[in-house]
């Protein structure tokens, strides 16, 4: 399992083009010298993110890429989604048919990292790199939190009694 260079340069570049947007749209050649990405590779990460309405197109002089949501409303998951970036830590891809056909035995802890890692990277918002990005280009400290609903804790019979 590991998420591959389609993935990590589609969120680099996003990031990249969320950072400099402001100002109008970005040209994809800057974007490949500044993060050293092939040009012909940022294309095909932003056809895809274009197909999901992710970023928008701008045709002529001035032209490039903008992004087309707000940035709180832009998840990593959403990225890796659009440049079809599968996270499988299954050895059978979902299908069951780990074990000479038959589901292996640790299927469902793979299955449930994969749940884990989705809910995890839908959590981080693009706004949330951008945020960071702008604290380390600061020298701030910066610490990325995680927004998923803390787990419920169940006290144990044994606690319970005690405090009664």
């Amino acid at each position: 399992m590991r998420l591959t260079t389609k993935g990590r340069f589609a969120v680099t570049a996003m990031i990249d083009l969320a950072l400099r947007g402001e100002d109008g749209p970005v040209a994809l050649a800057s974007v490949s010298e500044r993060q050293k990405i092939s040009l012909s590779y940022l294309e095909q990460l932003f056809g895809k993110l274009r197909r999901h309405k992710l970023v928008d197109s701008v045709r002529g002089p001035g032209g490039g890429y903008c992004i087309a949501r707000p940035l709180d409303q832009v998840a990593v998951a959403d990225i890796i989604r659009a440049v079809d970036e599968q996270l499988d830590a299954t050895q059978c891809g979902g299908h069951e048919n780990c074990h000479d056909e038959h589901r292996c035995m640790t299927h469902d802890l793979w299955s449930t990292l994969n749940s884990k890692m989705y809910e995890y990277l839908a959590s981080v918002s693009l706004a949330d790199l951008v945020e960071r990005q702008r604290q380390k280009l600061a020298g701030k400290p910066v610490v990325l939190a995680d927004k998923r609903p803390a787990p419920r804790v169940r006290a144990s019979r044994d606690k319970a009694a005690v405090a009664a």
